[in-house]
C-alpha cells in the first residue's frame, strides 16, 4: 500500500504558524521524520490560503524537495495554489497527486489541472446532491467522475477514488458502506481502480483512547477490500506495524521473522 504521510497539515497549529512565518525548519524536519518512517507521498495541506495561495505552495513544495526525494500530495481547495504547486513540483521523483476533486463543479477545475499537467488527482465520490447513502451511491458518482477524467484527458491510472470516510461516532453504518465501495470500485475498469482514503476521518469525534484503536483495525479491513492508498501518520508505529502485517498475511510481502522492519 502506497503511505501519504499526513503531518505537514495547515489544522496542525505548528505548522500553521510556520506557514505564515515561512520558517522552514518545523516543515521540513517533518517532511523527513515522514520519509524515514517510510512515506511514499508528503502531503503538503495549505487550506483554501486565500490570501497568498499561489505564493505559499510555490515555496512549500520547494522546501519539502530541498531535504525529501519524494513526490508529494498538494492538499488545497485553491485552484491557482494547486497549478503552483504542480509547477514547482520536481516530477523527477515521481507525479504529484492534486487533493482533490469530486462529482461537484466546483472541484471539476482541479480534475482539469490533472488533464493538462497529467498529475495524479484524489476523487472524491461525493455529488452536488449531499452525501452518497451506500456503496452503491458512491460507485454511480465514481463512474461519473472517470467519465469527466476522460473528457479531461486523465489516464484512468491517474485517478484515485476515495470512497469518502465518516465519523463512525456519528455515522456508524458508514463504515461497511465506504469498505465495501473499495471493493465495488475495482470492478469499474481493467486494470482495477486505485482508491485512497483519509483513514483518520473514520476516528474524529471519538475519544482519544479510542482512536488509534478505530483508525487501525479499520485500516485492516479496507486492505482486506483492496485499499491501495492512504493518508496516515506514517510516524506511528503501530499503524505502520499494522499496515506491514496486513500486508504480509494477505501474500503481498513475503513473512520472514524481521518482516517489521523491512
Amino acid at each position: 500500500m502506497i503511505v501519504i504521510g499526513e503531518k505537514i497539515s495547515v489544522m496542525a497549529k505548528k505548522v500553521r504558524e510556520a506557514l505564515m512565518n515561512r520558517d522552514a525548519k518545523p516543515i521540513q524536519e517533518l517532511a523527513v521524520a515522514q520519509a524515514n518512517a517510510g512515506a511514499h507521498y508528503i502531503d503538503v495541506s495549505i487550506g483554501p490560503a486565500e490570501d497568498d495561495g499561489p505564493q505559499l505552495m510555490d515555496w512549500a513544495v520547494k522546501i519539502v524537495h530541498e531535504v525529501v526525494q519524494k513526490p508529494i500530495c498538494l492538499d488545497t481547495t485553491n485552484v491557482k495554489a494547486m497549478e503552483a504547486g504542480i509547477k514547482a513540483h520536481n516530477n523527477a521523483w515521481g507525479l504529484p497527486i492534486i487533493n482533490s476533486t469530486s462529482n461537484e463543479p466546483e472541484r471539476f477545475p482541479m480534475m482539469e489541472l490533472a488533464g493538462k499537467y497529467g498529475t495524479k488527482v484524489v476523487a472524491l465520490t461525493l455529488g452536488k446532491g449531499g452525501l452518497p447513502a451506500d456503496a452503491e451511491d458512491r460507485c454511480v458518482i465514481a463512474s461519473e467522475i472517470m467519465a469527466r477524467g476522460m473528457e479531461f484527458g486523465v489516464p484512468m491510472e491517474n485517478i484515485l477514488l476515495d470512497p469518502l470516510i465518516l465519523q463512525i461516532a456519528t455515522m456508524q453504518n458508514q463504515a461497511l458502506q465506504s469498505a465495501r465501495a473499495i471493493r465495488m470500485f475495482k470492478d469499474l475498469n481493467d486494470p482495477p481502480m486505485q482508491t485512497v482514503v483519509g483513514l483518520s476521518n473514520i476516528s474524529n469525534g471519538a475519544p482519544k483512547l479510542v482512536r488509534h484503536i478505530i483508525n487501525r483495525n479499520y485500516m485492516t479491513m479496507l486492505l482486506m477490500e483492496g485499499l491501495t492508498h492512504a493518508i496516515i501518520d506514517p510516524l506511528d508505529k503501530d499503524m505502520m506495524d499494522t499496515v506491514k502485517t496486513a500486508e504480509m498475511i494477505m501474500g503481498k510481502t513475503m513473512y520472514a521473522h524481521s518482516y517489521l522492519e523491512m
